[in-house]
């Protein structure tokens, strides 16, 4: 997968479209990603020992990759993502759009 943990991503398709945020955490066996702030669900929560107090919460739930789009501050929007070997031979992440490396 080309989106990992920590990007900044913006939504492409679905309720949340144009809403942008934070990869808590990505999921490459489903190929889906959880968004800071996006694809919220209510859950009703049991009290437990972690959780001393019950009710209903609110939570993201995971968002298929193919509906977000790395996002680039400096162009202010979402760009491709390629891939491109170095002189020194490591494997890097680029910005199809600038040529730049992420990371």
């Amino acid at each position: 997968m080309r989106i990992k943990k920590g990007d900044t991503v913006v939504v492409i398709a679905g309720k949340d479209k144009s809403k942008t945020g934070k990869v808590l955490q990505v999921l490459p066996k489903s190929q889906r990603v959880i968004v800071e702030g996006v694809n919220m669900i209510t859950k009703h929560q049991k009290p437990n020992p972690q959780l001393q107090q019950g009710g209903i919460i609110q939570q993201e739930a995971p968002i298929h990759a193919s509906n977000v789009m790395f996002y680039d501050s400096k162009l202010k929007k979402g760009v491709r993502i390629g891939y491109k070997f170095l002189e020194d031979g490591r494997k890097v992440r680029i910005n199809k759009k600038t040529g730049e490396v992420i990371d």
